[in-house]
């Protein structure tokens, strides 16, 4: 997304009906964008603790602050159900929309593969994966089944889930442009009630694997998303604002320790998420004050998603000269991590300038009009001879 004009920021948003072929696209949301940036930060901070750099007081205040950055996935789930219902087209075919979104996502995954297979059998002397099992990551469904989820570059585990609901959404938004607010209210309570019960099943192991990474496990985040822009659409959206969705979102966060560790924390999170991305977006519509859609914020978020495909790779690399769980001091910690954060958002960079914009260009031109001296002179049909007597 990019920054919006003050005058598209103070757009109403539309009613119903509003929607109609012809009629001028949603304004974009750029705290949106911003916002993406800080859970793609909270992922990073997760596998920096993850990877043991920082020990003692250091490495108790990492655990505090970042050991429940895992739910940034979560985040990013509940969004992009929000950005896709926000941007969809009126009569949009199925086969266009899913053309966009692998134009989106699927240049940058597939960069990060290559350099994971490269490293799994230089830097970090990893076994590589069998063949069917690097074909199930390059096809995006490799969350389907529990033992791959985190082969090659482990992080491409939530594009699977995104595959998903990609293949999901035309049916979704179809019925969402059906249902009225009342309707839509309780489609998203039901998604709540549904992340509950499968947040209650998984702590008490009512499955043989964690449902944590299972695609149609984290659907109902992507519905939640889809709920809440659906209804800042029809003008029926009424949640608190930005700064008190932001307290619950971080009560939410600090919560995620009291339950059993992995697809329970997304119940903490869930609710303050919910609400603060549709906050963020009416405090764009109404040009009230966010930080979250300031110039650097936005610029960003928009390298967020390089960012997540490629971090995790750089840490990994690093091993190969810090070892493992090295448990560093407080300052040759922040020294490892400032470096790391740097080499990760300096190839960010570099993945979204050169691959990722030029591909989605690339995938999504269209091909030029033929000029008028270039179309073929329509040939007239033969007058037939007048008849003779």
């Amino acid at each position: 997304m990019t920054t919006a004009t003050t005058r598209a920021l103070r757009t109403p948003p539309a009613r119903a009906g509003q929607t109609a072929a012809g009629s001028p696209a949603p304004p974009s949301l750029p705290s949106l964008t911003g916002l993406r940036w800080m859970a793609a930060l909270l992922v990073f901070g997760l596998h920096v603790h993850n990877f043991g750099w920082f020990g003692g007081t250091g490495g108790r205040l990492m655990s505090w602050g970042f050991g429940a950055g895992a739910t940034g996935v979560s985040f990013f789930f509940i969004l992009s159900g929000f950005v896709l219902t926000w941007s969809a087209r009126p009569r949009d075919r199925a086969l266009a929309f899913w053309r966009r979104r692998i134009a989106r996502v699927y240049p940058v995954h597939l960069v990060t593969l290559v350099m994971a297979l490269v490293m799994a059998g230089t830097l970090t002397h990893r076994a590589l994966p069998a063949p069917d099992q690097a074909l199930a990551n390059a096809l995006l469904v490799h969350s389907w089944w529990h033992p791959w989820w985190q082969t090659l570059n482990p992080v491409s585990w939530s594009l699977a889930c995104e595959a998903f609901f990609y293949a999901a959404f035309p049916l979704l938004i179809g019925l969402l442009r059906r249902l009225g607010a009342r309707a839509t209210t309780a489609l998203g309570a039901l998604s709540v009630a549904a992340v509950v019960l499968l947040a209650w099943t998984d702590a008490h192991h009512w499955w043989t694997h964690s449902v944590y990474p299972f695609p149609a496990a984290r659907l109902p985040e992507f519905v939640l998303g889809a709920v809440t822009a659906r209804l800042v659409l029809l003008g029926r959206w009424r949640g608190p604002g930005l700064e008190a969705s932001l307290a619950l979102a971080v009560i939410g966060y600090f919560l995620v320790p009291q339950v059993t560790p992995g697809y329970s924390a997304t119940v903490c999170t869930l609710a303050g998420f919910a609400l603060l991305i549709p906050a963020a977006a009416v405090a764009d519509l109404r040009g009230l004050p966010s930080l979250w859609r300031s110039g650097r914020m936005v610029r960003l978020g928009e390298l967020s998603f390089a960012f997540y495909m490629v971090h995790l790779l750089v840490l990994r690399a690093a091993t190969t000269v810090l070892g493992t769980k090295p448990r560093f001091g407080p300052c040759a910690g922040l020294a490892v991590g400032a470096t790391a954060f740097a080499v990760s958002l300096g190839l960010s960079w570099v993945l979204y300038e050169a691959v990722e914009r030029p591909a989605r260009r690339l995938l999504l031109r269209r091909r030029p009009a033929a000029r008028p001296d270039q179309v073929p002179a329509r040939r007239e049909p033969p007058v037939p001879a007048p008849a003779r007597d």
